[in-house]
């Protein structure tokens, strides 16, 4: 019965398709294409016939792109929000702080001054240290989980403040210190590390990036001042929006400046210190301790927000096998590099530069805003001197675009000369204090100094991008640039009490011999003379998972050892061999006293060999260039 269904069956869908009946002893056949099975499975998993791959291509590197665009606006974003809210806070704290009333009607017998000088000490000081812990910080964790675990801290110190003791404000104030070096270090590798990928994803057709061999000289300087530019034309207006608690809710409580200057005698030049004899109670009324939890709740929502665009909005800055291959290098000598790159004579020279760039940022806050801008007009205009200083300090970091058009030092010395002048016009002015007819000439000084300040800044984590653009790790270079704007700091902290044109000598003579170094520098560069470059050690991978993925160094030569070196690494392993055979199978101790040598001299030639072929290859391409 099944038989003669089967067969009555295959009758009918034959005869349905137009085929003859099949016998029932015969193979059933399936008709042509149109009933083929697979060929409808190689129809449905082949090419699409409106598939262009070119065209998807183009698609898949623009949208690279784009992310590439958003990383370095969330990076400049995240920068900017949590500095805001860091200086904005400090600012609010350290008057409400200085206020006597405020200290005594609030806390009482706290000694709320003695802690705020341990907090300035702890945020000043502790960065000294910086140069020992930042680069192994950054092989831990990463360039982007760097940047967000400096970003908690800020947040931290913000939270410390619904609280304030002696175990919360200097603990948070010193934990900041710690983080201040790796979190700029790890900015301005991230904006660097951007532009090199933002010209990979544009010339992605080209020979060199996709086989990953070393761009033509100057390839990444048009991303490197773009990317740059568009950092601190963002990060600058932190200046600009840390005056909001200011203007919104504490300049309400301020007192006038008749009475905040009645005792002041001297201001500017002929100043000592930073304000003298300012009177001690600033504060008309006391806020309430519930309006002052709201503004610090905002604050500490800010510094949320500031965590959460690092963590969403930025990309990681590198593949995962170029983070391995840093971390399998050791923590010795991913210490040594810092120090390493110092023999590179064009960073050396680069270090007046640094210094006067930490120089100048404080000096413009506590010398020029305070001391001469305050001690003239009043607390109250506090917020306009930092507000424009800001602003133009924002619009003029622009400026450095012309570096696409000018050469390169230009930038560099334009920003010097401003900063000259203006500090031997510092030199020759004394304002009087309670004189508000002064304002106008402060702010048009504020805005003047706020130039030389952006093309300081740009002008030198642009020329930083630039002399190191064939490297893809930049923490190391970046971490001693802002070493020496922490040990800066660190000086005008120690000089707070000197007398003011005691301050704008050291300040003037430290520019003018940054100026002179930086000229010789480029002198050099033009003489081609060979500077010396670390290369990063060769990795030593361990034999497990994913990292055998990628066997090569991402800042790995392509040098091969001599053939010497190669004969004594042959009779190194044939002794060895021998040695491993003399050994008796029962002993379970160390390895003997001849396998060591061997074993150390073997290591020690292979990093050598590594990186003098390494140095080599870039004075043979430096001499090409």
């Amino acid at each position: 019965m099944a038989a003669v269904i089967t067969e009555d069956n295959v009758y009918s869908e034959a005869e349905v398709n137009g085929a003859p009946p099949a016998d029932g002893d015969d193979q059933v056949q399936l008709p042509g294409p149109a009933g083929n099975i697979q060929g409808q499975v190689e129809e449905f998993l082949g090419p699409h016939p409106d598939y262009d791959e070119e065209e998807e291509e183009r698609k898949y590197y623009r949208r690279k792109r784009l992310g590439v665009v958003k990383n370095v606006v969330g990076a400049s974003c995240g920068g900017m929000i949590i500095y805001s809210v860091y200086m904005g806070l400090l600012q609010m704290q350290l008057i409400l702080h200085y206020d006597e009333t405020y200290r005594e009607v609030k806390y009482g017998t706290l000694g709320l001054e003695d802690i705020d000088n341990k907090m300035l000490m702890g945020i000043n000081v502790t960065p000294i240290v910086g140069l020992l812990y930042t680069p192994v910080l950054i092989r831990f964790l990463g360039t982007k989980w760097m940047m967000f675990l400096a970003s908690g801290i800020y947040a931290l110190f913000v939270s410390t403040n619904y609280w304030e003791r002696y175990y919360t404000l200097v603990p948070s104030a010193v934990a900041i210190g710690v983080v201040i070096v790796p979190l700029w270090a790890s900015l301005g590798n991230y904006i660097t590390r951007m532009a090199q990928q933002y010209y990979e994803y544009v010339n992605y057709k080209d020979e060199h990036v996709q086989e990953q061999k070393k761009p033509p000289k100057g390839a990444f300087h048009s991303y490197i001042i773009i990317f740059q530019s568009v950092f601190y034309i963002i990060f600058h207006l932190s200046f600009v929006f840390a005056e909001f608690p200011m203007v919104l809710f504490l300049n309400n409580y301020l007192n006038d400046y008749k009475h905040t200057l009645f005792k002041v005698t001297q201001c500017g030049a002929s100043g000592k210190g930073v304000i003298e004899n300012l009177n001690k109670t600033v504060l008309r009324t006391l806020p309430r301790s519930l309006l002052l939890i709201e503004v610090e709740s905002v604050l500490m929502g800010a510094a949320f927000l500031a965590m959460l665009v690092f963590l969403v909005l930025c990309g990681a800055a590198y593949r995962p096998t170029e983070e391995i291959d840093l971390r399998s290098i050791g923590w010795g000598n991913i210490f040594q590099l810092p120090f390493k790159h110092l023999r590179d004579y064009r960073l050396r020279l680069l270090c007046p530069f640094f210094v006067y760039s930490g120089f100048e940022v404080l000096f413009a806050v506590q010398g020029l805003i305070l001391s001469y801008g305050v001690c003239a007009v009043g607390m109250e205009k506090l917020w306009l001197l930092v507000m424009v200083y800001g602003l133009s300090s924002s619009i003029c970091s622009g400026l450095a675009l012309t570096l696409l058009r000018l050469p390169r030092p230009i930038i560099l010395l334009v920003g010097a000369f401003v900063h000259f002048v203006l500090i031997i016009a510092l030199m020759c002015w004394s304002p009087k204090p309670q004189t508000p007819s002064d304002l106008p000439y402060l702010l048009v000084l504020s805005a003047l100094w706020g130039l030389g300040t952006a093309l300081n800044k740009t002008g030198l984590s642009t020329l930083l991008g630039m002399l190191y653009e064939d490297k893809e790790r930049l923490d190391f270079v970046y971490t001693i640039y802002h070493w020496w704007q922490a040990v800066a700091i660190f000086i005008v902290y120690l000089w707070s009490a000197l007398p003011m044109r005691a301050k704008l000598g050291l300040l003037l003579f430290t520019l003018i011999v940054a100026c002179f170094c930086y000229v010789q520098m480029e002198r050099r560069l033009a003489k081609k003379i060979p500077f010396r470059l670390p290369r990063i050690p060769r990795p030593r991978h361990k034999v497990k998972g994913y990292r055998y993925l990628e066997e090569e160094n991402s800042d790995e030569s392509d040098t091969d050892l001599s053939d010497a070196e190669d004969d004594e690494k042959d009779e190194d392993e044939k002794r060895l061999v021998e040695e491993d055979k003399n050994t008796d199978g029962d002993s379970q101790g160390s390895p003997g006293p001849e396998r060591n040598r061997v074993r150390d001299r073997r290591k020690k030639n292979d990093n050598a060999a590594y990186e003098q072929a390494g140095e080599r290859e870039d004075y043979v391409q430096h001499m090409k260039d």
